[in-house]
């Protein structure tokens, strides 16, 4: 599962609808064109703190999830700490995916 999620975020990033680093995923907040913020699971607390928050104020979904080593090797960069997913049907999909594996591994 956690191989597909990956795959979907490549397909994504070739679709135009993914923004990759801190600052670009800022601005997509603020300019309310982010539909969901995925956050490394390897990133600093103080990383995870600020964009909850700032989702949880923007009413944007947020989902921690992945490496930040595959994050950028997915999508055709360098490491990667925050994604923007721009589009709600990739949002959507992404959201059900990294739950699903969540519930399938017993929350873990």
């Amino acid at each position: 599962m956690v191989d597909k999620i990956y795959s979907f975020l490549g397909l994504a990033t070739k679709a135009g609808k993914l923004l990759s680093g801190e600052d670009a995923c800022e601005r997509a907040l603020k300019s309310e064109k982010a539909c969901l913020i995925i956050v490394s699971e390897e990133a600093s607390e103080n990383t995870k703190k600020k964009f909850s928050d700032s989702c949880a104020y923007k009413g944007v979904d947020i989902r921690f999830f992945g490496r930040k080593e595959l994050l950028g090797r997915y999508i055709g960069k360098e490491m990667r700490v925050v994604i923007a997913i721009l589009e709600r049907g990739f949002a959507g999909h992404l959201m059900e995916m990294i739950d699903g594996m969540y519930l399938q591994n017993g929350g873990e």
